[in-house]
């Protein structure tokens, strides 16, 4: 038996169709009982990567191992892996109960053991009292809480979830993450969550896989994926951010100078004076603040008030300075005083700016 940290490996997955490298030797492990996303742009790999798992699609190289067994080459019905689908794939000939009992009726199960079972997991997924009814007769919300039940009611080992809330309106799907993750902390399953979203992302998971260009970027907890990104992609991806070129000027007692098109800034890092780098900043991090209060820690600049976004909470203050380069900073309120046109100070602290070697690439140039 597996431990619990590789209850599910993946090694050195690689898939490519003619030309295209879609997987390019991904690495992936899995924890029982973990819930892990897989999260990115379209085209990154990660429905590849998904179907791989579930034995629908075969690799080109590498290797599945679920719970110390080798599932490389072994067929979708013999992996004890559940999976929900984008477009729930119900059988619109069986009622609620018919679907949630067909997996275990394709198993042999006795009767008492599917009624017990059925509602058993119905009401799990709270739709103990639309048993009977016709699934074409159920929201798309219903839909979706009724291909939960019925992957969840062979007691699979592993659950994969291939998009199943994208079809759904954001209050419904913010439901339903929440009523997801409940339900699989109830049954302790193991599951590997697809998502294009990253609130989804950061909302559910344990950890979170950012994708791109058919590889892992950064594997780690939805709190270090968003405050300590591993790379510029992953910054750029996963909430929002100002970026910014330059050249390190100078290097001391582990903090560096840049020369960016806003001024010489400083963060918390080891580069060569002469390399090129990418900084960035949460916008949660930057203050509105008059250039006295700036503290001796701080990073400071003065930029123009684009733009405001308001957002309930907060408002977005979308900033623009030389050479066309924008600055979002989060706030609860407008300034007193300020609107589109103010010439404000910017401030935030050095320790909270984030730097990369060379320069990011846009999310218009990701694949």
């Amino acid at each position: 038996m597996a431990d619990r940290a590789g209850f599910l490996s993946v090694s050195g997955a690689a898939k490519t169709f003619g030309a295209a490298t879609v997987l390019d030797g991904v690495d992936l492990s899995v924890a029982r009982g973990e819930f892990v996303s897989l999260l990115g742009p379209s085209g990154c790999g990660k429905t590849t990567l998904l179907r791989i798992v579930a034995g629908l699609m075969m690799p080109d190289r590498g290797r599945v191992v679920l719970d110390g067994d080798d599932m490389t080459r072994r067929p979708p019905h013999r992996r004890d892996i559940g999976v929900v689908f984008q477009s729930y794939a119900l059988f619109p000939h069986l009622d609620v109960a018919g679907n949630v009992a067909f997996g275990l009726k394709a198993r042999g199960a006795a009767p008492a053991t599917i009624a017990a079972t059925v509602a058993r997991t119905l009401d799990l997924v709270r739709m103990s009292a639309f048993a009977g009814r016709p699934v074409r007769a159920l929201s798309g919300g219903q839909q979706q809480r009724v291909a939960v039940a019925r992957a969840l009611a062979v007691g699979p080992k592993l659950l994969l979830l291939d998009e199943p809330f994208s079809a759904l309106d954001r209050k419904l799907r913010e439901a339903m993450q929440i009523d997801l993750k409940r339900i699989l902390r109830e049954v302790g399953t193991t599951a590997i969550f697809v998502t294009h979203d990253q609130d989804e992302a950061l909302t559910m998971s344990d950890r979170i896989a950012v994708m791109n260009g058919g590889r892992i970027e950064q594997l780690d907890t939805p709190e270090a994926i968003y405050h300590r990104p591993a790379t510029p992609f992953a910054l750029g991806f996963v909430g929002l951010s100002t970026r910014l070129p330059g050249v390190v000027t100078t290097a001391a007692d582990g903090t560096v100078a840049i020369d960016t098109p806003l001024g010489t800034l400083r963060a918390p890092a080891h580069f060569l004076p002469g390399s090129a780098v990418t900084i960035g900043v949460r916008p949660e991090r930057i203050r509105v603040a008059a250039s006295e209060n700036a503290a001796p820690a701080d990073n400071r600049i003065r930029a123009r008030l684009a733009d405001v976004a308001f957002q309930g909470a907060r408002v977005l203050l979308h900033f623009s300075a030389t050479d066309g380069v924008q600055i979002l900073v989060e706030a609860p309120q407008l300034p007193a005083g300020a609107g589109p046109g103010s010439e404000l100070d910017l401030v935030w602290p050095v320790a909270d700016t984030l730097i990369y070697p060379g320069t990011a690439p846009t999310l218009e140039d990701a694949p």
